[in-house]
C-alpha cells in the first residue's frame, strides 16, 4: 500500500477521541473507515496498542463484521440478495452471471477497482425478487438483461 494512503494524523485523532470510552473498538473502526474509506492493515497495530488489545483481537473484529473493508472500496458496489425469496426467483443464476461477467467470486473486486460484488441476505425487497443494490439503490425484479445493462453502465462510467 502506498505510504500516502495511510493518514496517521486522522488515525491518531480517532484514537485520541475514542480510546477512553468503554467498548471503543467498534466506534474507532467505524470512524477510521469513514475517514479513509477502509481500515488499512497498517492501522491495526496503532489501534491494538491504543486499546491494549492483541493484533488478533482487532483483526478478528474487522474480519467478523462484513461492513469493514481492509482495502479501498471499489467505485461501485453490487450487493445481490441471496435470501430465499430472491433465490426462488433466480438470484443464483444472476450471481453466476455476475461472477462470469466480472470474472470474480462472490466477494471480489475487479482489478481496475470499478466494481465489487458482495452477497447479502435480504434487501427488504422480497415482494419484488430478485433484487440487487447498486451503490445504495435497490433494483428489483431484476432480469439477466437489466443486470447486464447495470454492470455495463458502471464499467462505461469507470472507463473499463
Amino acid at each position: 500500500m502506498p505510504e500516502e494512503t495511510l493518514d496517521l494524523p486522522l488515525i491518531q485523532r480517532v484514537l485520541d477521541n475514542h480510546k477512553e470510552v468503554p467498548g471503543a473498538l467498534l466506534p474507532i473502526l467505524h470512524a477510521i473507515q469513514q475517514g479513509l474509506g477502509h481500515v488499512p492493515d497498517e492501522a491495526v497495530p496503532e489501534i491494538a496498542h491504543a486499546l491494549n488489545l492483541s493484533l488478533a483481537e482487532v483483526r478478528g473484529v474487522i474480519s467478523f463484521y462484513h461492513d469493514f473493508r481492509t482495502s479501498p472500496p471499489a467505485r461501485h458496489t453490487l450487493r445481490l440478495c441471496r435470501a430465499e425469496s430472491c433465490q426462488s426467483r433466480g438470484a443464483e443464476a444472476l450471481a453466476a452471471q455476475l461472477r462470469e461477467q466480472l470474472g470474480l467470486d462472490d466477494h471480489g473486486t475487479t482489478a481496475d477497482g470499478a466494481l465489487s460484488l458482495r452477497p447479502v441476505y435480504c434487501l427488504g425487497a422480497c415482494a419484488c425478487s430478485p433484487a440487487l443494490e447498486l451503490d445504495g439503490q435497490v433494483h428489483a425484479r431484476l432480469t439477466p438483461e437489466r443486470l447486464q445493462a447495470l454492470v455495463k453502465s458502471c464499467r462505461v462510467e469507470a472507463g473499463a
